[in-house]
């Protein structure tokens, strides 16, 4: 299949039953998209690792897709709980692995790099190594004193969205940056959404923003507002109400349905849902243009 192909040839391809999948994104550039896909293809048994799960795992655990999470912080950013996410957790419907943040991304250091564990220095979050079995502890061959250490993880596939990327996965990011590289180098398969799609010399313009390399990119998407309601820096801005409202939808398993139903099932595919959520919504979420300085990378 050519690299560049459509979300839905993507995730058809790409994502399978008992997977273990990475969607990354720190605050922004959340692949809500392709988790709708995941959801609209009927993936079941997924074990769903992310340091931040978000709404978007949620929503897939509400669909039933997956068996298993694995995170560092959990909830709805700024509002409080996710709440599906909690409840199959509490009444044993849903297996579970909690980190730290800094054991989270070890791990994915790991992963990427190879390495069979990750040390890390002690820190607050200490109580987890008698929650969690895979924090372990080995003596440093130098100093003789105790270290933490974590287990590498390989997603079977990690979704990251970016900004803009050419036909062959070379990616740009800006803004937040999150664990997009480390989830990327560390999984075995990758799907690519992006805003745009662009010439290899826009890329080439740029090199330091080139966060991810089309070598290790198994598909490239091209999803216009994939990362709603989260946001896409210089493309729309984060839907806060959407997050506030799903806090009250996520009270109720017949609401939540009824979302799922509307808005995962009963569209087509990411554009077919930008455009059901109507220009209201589109110019709330609109940003200016605000530019950086330009940088002179020298001729040759």
């Amino acid at each position: 299949m050519a690299k560049l192909c459509s979300l839905q040839e993507a995730v058809a391809d790409f994502v399978h039953d008992g997977d273990v999948l990475y969607a990354a994104g720190f605050t922004h550039l959340i692949p809500f998209a392709a988790g709708h896909e995941i959801i609209r293809q009927g993936r079941k048994d997924l074990t769903l690792a992310r340091a931040t799960p978000d709404l978007i795992y949620d929503q897939m655990v509400a669909a039933g897709c997956a068996r298993k999470v694995i995170f560092s912080y959990m909830g709805n950013p700024g509002v409080g709980s996710l709440r599906i996410v909690r409840s199959e957790i509490e009444a044993g419907r849903l297996e579970w692995e909690e980190y730290s943040h800094f054991g989270m991304i070890s791990r994915l250091q790991a992963g990427a790099a190879g390495l069979p564990f990750m040390p890390m220095n002690q820190t607050g979050a200490s109580d987890l190594e008698q929650a969690n079995p895979n924090y372990r502890r080995v003596t440093d061959p130098y100093s003789g004193r105790q270290v933490v250490v974590v287990p590498p993880l390989h997603p079977d596939v990690a979704i990251v969205h970016v900004q803009r990327a050419d036909a062959q996965g070379n990616a740009h990011i800006w803004g937040i940056i999150g664990e997009q590289k480390e989830a990327a180098f560390a999984a075995r398969r990758v799907i690519l959404t992006a805003e745009e799609i662009v010439d290899e010399e826009v890329i080439r313009s740029d090199p330091n923003r080139t966060m991810i390399p089309g070598l290790i990119v198994s598909a490239v998407c091209h999803v216009p507002y994939a990362a709603h309601p989260s946001y896409t820096q210089g493309y729309y801005d984060r839907d806060n109400e959407f997050y506030l409202g799903w806090d009250q939808i996520s009270e109720s398993r017949q609401a939540v349905a009824a979302y799922l139903d509307e808005w995962v099932y009963g569209v087509a595919d990411r554009q077919a849902y930008w455009r059901k959520l109507g220009q209201d919504v589109h110019r709330r979420l609109s940003v200016a243009e605000h530019l950086s300085y330009p940088v002179n990378y020298g001729a040759y």
